[in-house]
């Protein structure tokens, strides 16, 4: 009886576990037009604000805006992008979650040069 008391707590356990969640690189580049940096501007409270919440439910492990080289020698950082590194249990929801953000849904970001991909970490993880 011991053994199958046993076996079911295994097979509950199993059943219960969480979801498998898989780490995801995401690069977003913002479009190149002349307005693309003040429309990021515009909107950017909000996008940080969304973020903030995937950040502290643990979807978004990495986050951070792509600058250009030049701004490394200048007091003003001119944004470019963004990047990530998102857990998720599938490529789709890591899909969907960029693409309601706003600086997707406001053309920030060139939908045509996004990539997604999965992520292995070679390094410990923060």
């Amino acid at each position: 009886m011991r053994g199958l008391s046993q076996q079911l707590l295994r097979r509950a356990m199993s059943s219960s576990a969480a979801p498998t969640r898989h780490k995801f690189f995401v690069h977003a580049p913002d479009k190149t037009d002349p307005d693309a940096f003040s429309r990021r501007l515009a909107v950017r409270t909000k996008h940080l604000e969304v973020a903030r919440k995937a950040i502290d439910d643990g979807r978004i492990r990495v986050a951070g805006a792509l600058l250009t080289p030049e701004s490394l020698a200048s007091e003003n950082k001119t944004m470019i992008g963004s990047t990530f590194i998102i857990e998720a249990e599938t490529i789709d929801q890591v899909k969907k979650m960029i693409e309601e953000d706003i600086y997707y849904t406001t053309g920030v970001w060139d939908p045509e040069r996004i990539v997604i991909l999965p992520f292995v970490a070679a390094t410990a993880f923060p």
